[in-house]
């Protein structure tokens, strides 16, 4: 599927910005400039969907599959559009130490984001919006509604808000749609400009021959407008409670499996829809990106569901999927299939199978090589096959000079020093691990912006065993800088990437 090529993976939360949370204004601009500069091809994200301050603003924990994170529209585009003025942004700015503080952004950008739909408003052109929402409005009606409910009810979870709007009779739902008729134009007026701020950034890149590889969750938020108003194609009981729920089992990150606690799919009745929810996700995610990644891929073929009740991943069972018939369905629809497989952790036969008839593209690890037998290891770069996507790590993952520094086991450091043919440090674990999966077999490599950096473990993304403080880590402006870029072309050409 891919050409032999390399990219960055960093998500537009991180990149730097004045106002505390990177956007897709200038600063994306520059990175994608960045990836020319450094010949890379591919920028790999993280969702774009909003996210929920309840639940640790996790993108992969989001209030809608469809639906765009507003915290991540640029207020310098709002006032070169003339949306905001100058003085509306005069002393607004959030002090970047390398984290995104969400609440501090969350409040302020709110407030402007209101003034510009005001003016918006008021300057009476509103033909784009109005196409926009027509375009879009199987699923961008419902969000907004549940958007503004969701405020109305003070954020109470849809299944404890009054049980004609739970059940959505529609007397009740028109009655309150006329009453927040203002707060679902609103949060319609944040789609539409997010989406267009991303169809020019997206044109940009394009320009540049940049791809963008985006990211797919397998599993939707319990407090979801999907499952509001889907309900039937989910395990939950007569009072819309989550019967089952999914996770994993016990892992490289957690003895005790990991309890996402998303609710599990009711794949009979999505496979008698003819999967039509999935086949609208994956169009809108195929019509935003070059390439999209599956969230934990190996859940479409079988996943671990748990009791709703438990209070860890450990008493689940595997419980399988209609993999052939769903992705002979996608097949049928998409010209190709331009999606990557996440499948790390515990992979059986019939995951290998299913990724093979249908010639998905999966993932490895370099962290995940230097353990047992380097024989038998498949991250280790002489097992790779060229359809494969080689990480040195992921946003699940460590930074690479955090885990060689704290993660690493006496067997790895072992297997490292036999493999490199000498002992390595900490000044060249970075440019070791990148070099040796440039110098791979596989198609594509991945290299996060932390590890290009050389950064430590203070910069991780994500830590999946812990349920609060991710996201957060940002670069700071010009940090990038630092980055020896003739140095990286230079690996570029020599391992024809």
């Amino acid at each position: 599927m891919m050409n032999r090529g390399s990219g960055l993976l960093l998500h537009i939360s991180s990149l730097p910005s004045p106002y505390g949370i990177g956007d897709l204004g200038p600063e994306a601009y520059a990175f994608v400039d960045f990836l020319v500069s450094a010949k890379q091809q591919y920028w790999q994200i993280l969702p774009l969907n909003p996210t929920d301050p309840d639940f640790d603003n996790s993108p992969y924990r989001s209030l809608s599959a469809l639906a765009f994170n507003p915290l991540l529209i640029s207020i310098d585009l709002l006032v070169k559009e003339g949306l905001l003025d100058a003085v509306d942004i005069s002393g607004v700015s959030v002090i970047n130490n390398g984290q995104v503080n969400f609440e501090t952004v969350i409040a302020f950008k709110d407030q402007l984001f209101r003034k510009a739909f005001k003016k918006f408003i008021l300057s009476g052109n509103e033909n784009d919006l109005h196409q926009f929402c027509a375009k879009n409005s199987y699923w961008l009606d419902d969000y907004a509604l549940f958007k503004a409910l969701r405020d109305h009810f003070n954020h109470l979870i849809w299944y404890d808000w009054p049980v004609e709007i739970r059940e959505r009779e529609s007397n009740a739902i028109l009655k309150l749609s006329h009453l927040l008729k203002e707060e679902i134009a609103y949060q319609k007026f944040l789609q539409y400009i997010f989406f267009k701020q991303w169809q020019a950034l997206r044109k940009y890149c394009r320009q540049k021959a940049i791809s963008i590889i985006g990211d797919i969750p397998i599993y939707v938020a319990l407090d979801s407008v999907d499952i509001w108003t889907h309900p039937d194609l989910f395990k939950l009981d007569d009072n819309r409670r989550p019967l089952k729920v999914a996770g994993v089992p016990p892992d490289y990150f957690s003895a005790t499996g990991q309890l996402w606690g998303n609710p599990v799919y009711n794949w009979d009745m999505m496979e008698k829809n003819n999967f039509t929810w999935w086949m609208h996700r994956l169009r809108h995610n195929l019509n935003l990106f070059d390439i999209v990644r599956i969230d934990h891929f190996r859940g479409l073929v079988a996943y671990w569901e748990v009791a709703a009740d438990e209070e860890t991943a450990l008493n689940g069972e595997w419980i399988k999927a209609p993999a052939d018939a769903f992705l002979t369905h996608v097949q049928n629809e998409f010209e190709d299939l331009p999606i990557i497989a996440e499948d790390l952790g515990l992979i059986t036969s019939d995951v290998v199978e299913i990724m093979e008839k249908f010639e998905l593209p999966g993932m490895r690890v370099l962290q995940f090589a230097f353990s047992g037998d380097l024989s038998e290891n498949e991250h280790i770069p002489e097992n790779l096959i060229e359809n494969s996507f080689l990480f040195t790590g992921t946003h699940d993952n460590n930074t690479t000079v955090g885990w060689f520094l704290s993660d690493t086991t006496l067997e790895e450091r072992h297997n490292m020093e036999e493999y490199f043919k000498h002992q390595l440090t900490v000044t060249e674990i970075q440019w070791q691990f990148i070099e040796t999966a440039l110098a791979s077999v596989a198609n594509t490599v991945i290299i996060p912006v932390q590890d290009l950096l050389g950064l430590d473990e203070a910069h991780r993304m994500n830590r999946p065993f812990i349920n609060e403080g991710n996201w957060l880590w940002q670069l700071k402006a010009d940090q990038l800088k630092a980055v020896p870029v003739e140095h990286l072309i230079n690996m570029v050409y020599k391992y024809r990437r």
